[in-house]
């Protein structure tokens, strides 16, 4: 980012850059203790455009009670299909499907409410190295602490020097269920290079999508409209497409999660911080997580807590780095056996998705069972 600054500057104690799910958790918790927060958002409405497969684990209840009516439906267990072999049931696979753009549109009322200022087509123009931003139409901000929620592709994380690198491409299209259903159905294939497809029902309609390595992007379109028809000639899905989306899932494991622009603390949070699981690419609730954690450590050394900085990349340490390094092992492994012009086998597919035990097996000595992995759910572009 430039180093040009708009006057007068304006004082306050944190900017919140991005108003996703971990941008919305931050603002709100340093709002809450009682800071100045500005949180500022390019897209120019809440929770839109929608760039999510808009699955949840079970498990967010917990980090999140109330989700508004954000909820749409339970999923009850998840049906894993590698190549053209017979569904593999996981039968205890509990969550959610989301309306993602109010499930973010709660998160943004309760920062608001907490007294977070939350503005939207309100990109940052700039960020120098002292931490001063240029915000929208020259808004000049000068914040104590900054704390980078812009998704895969953060400036706040490259102007830290902290980029997420490796990143798959998805692609998303909502389509008609013929009959109500209940489970995540996942799709393995060779052909899927670094990714997997998905079906992830919403009531009378799904989310039909798949994501793959940016080498392979190309092949994104070709894939998708193979599977749609496949399922079309099943009687599963309707022909009419209702609406495409998607967008990039960082899945190279976590970044920073914390650094300096001259005086003013950075923190990385969500996808910024490169939270999204390398397998899945789930980052929904690591969002929301990790954004509400940063607030909190924004807020504590605002109070003169010298610690709260380490402390803030301990605990994300600790909550997801166990994951996180084994799906990264797995990844890579799935990826190897394409060296060379080679393809993996079932075994392999196998290997490397949550739904089997061999992938959780404790080789790597620090694997989570999947209960308690705050990682586990499926592709979430963002």
């Amino acid at each position: 980012m430039t180093s040009a600054r708009a006057e007068p500057t304006i004082t306050i104690d944190v900017l919140v850059v991005g108003l996703g799910p971990a941008g919305a958790a931050a603002a709100a918790e340093a709002a809450a203790r009682g800071f100045s927060v500005l949180a500022v958002e390019r897209n120019a409405e809440p929770g839109l455009p929608v760039q999510c497969a808009e699955f949840v684990p079970m498990m967010i209840g917990t980090e999140l009670p109330d989700m508004g009516t954000s909820r749409i439906q339970k999923i009850d267990s998840m049906a894993t299909v590698i190549e053209e072999g017979a569904p593999f049931i996981t039968a205890d696979f509990r969550g959610y499907m989301i309306d993602r753009a109010r499930f973010d549109q709660h998160l943004i009322a309760r920062a608001k409410a907490a007294g977070a200022d939350c503005r939207f087509a309100s990109p940052v123009r700039s960020l120098d190295q002292v931490g001063c931003a240029v915000i929208g139409d020259g808004l000049a901000v000068k914040p104590k602490i900054v704390i980078g929620a812009d998704g895969p592709r953060s400036a706040v994380g490259r102007a830290i020097g902290a980029e997420n690198i490796d990143l798959v491409e998805t692609r998303q299209i909502s389509v008609d269920l013929t009959e109500e259903y209940c489970a995540t159905d996942i799709f393995l294939h060779r052909d899927i290079v670094g990714g997997y497809a998905w079906l992830f029902p919403r009531g009378r309609i799904c989310n039909l999508g798949l994501g793959v390595i940016g080498e392979h992007k190309s092949r994104l379109k070709p894939l998708l409209d193979a599977l749609h028809a496949q399922l079309v000639a099943e009687g599963r899905v309707g022909r009419e497409i209702h609406r495409h989306t998607g967008g990039l899932i960082p899945v190279g494991g976590m970044v920073g999660p914390v650094g300096k622009l001259g005086a003013t603390t950075v923190l990385l949070a969500g996808d910024a911080a490169g939270l999204t699981n390398p397998i899945t690419g789930a980052g929904i609730a690591s969002a929301v997580m990790s954004g509400r954690m940063a607030g909190a450590a924004a807020a504590a050394l605002l109070d003169g807590d010298t610690g709260a900085l380490a402390d803030y990349a301990e605990e994300l340490a600790d909550i997801f780095g166990p994951s996180l390094r084994l799906a990264l092992r797995r990844r890579r492994g799935i990826l190897s056996r394409y060296k060379d012009g080679g393809q993996p086998e079932a075994c392999d597919m196998r290997d490397a998705w949550i739904a089997f035990p061999q992938y959780w097996s404790r080789e790597a000595g620090d694997a989570l069972p999947p209960s308690v992995n705050p990682t586990v759910g499926a592709m979430q572009p963002l």
